[in-house]
């Protein structure tokens, strides 16, 4: 059996990823995320790497998400988020939370030069 509630796929070449992913691994006193770099060949990952690079992914109880969905995922293994997270995979809100990460994805290649 998985000890973890959450895997999350993170991007270790992007400076902006490597320090969301220390702040999250600090927050996750309780080991409920299995953090895997897309970088470590010897990693698995479900998914074309090109694709897990491009889009944040995480697997929750077995089924994977994308984008927004994922970072929801994430935040529900962690005490301090959880709530957020769980607002975040509420349908009504699903759609802004949505549109919040691919704006995100429009502003993050500056946000990477920024912390390189």
């Amino acid at each position: 059996m998985n000890p973890h509630r959450a895997t999350v796929w993170f991007d270790s070449g992007c400076p902006l990823c490597r320090r969301e992913i220390a702040l999250m691994r600090k927050l996750d006193r309780g080991n409920a995320i299995r953090f895997v770099d897309l970088y470590d060949a010897s990693a698995s990952c479900p998914i074309d790497r090109a694709e897990a690079l491009a889009r944040f992914h995480a697997e929750e109880n077995g089924k994977l998400y994308v984008g927004a969905q994922a970072f929801a995922a994430m935040w529900r293994a962690i005490p301090m988020f959880r709530p957020l997270g769980i607002m975040a995979g509420w349908a009504p809100l699903t759609p802004l939370f949505d549109l919040l990460y691919r704006g995100f994805l429009r502003i993050r290649p500056r946000l990477q030069r920024l912390f390189q």
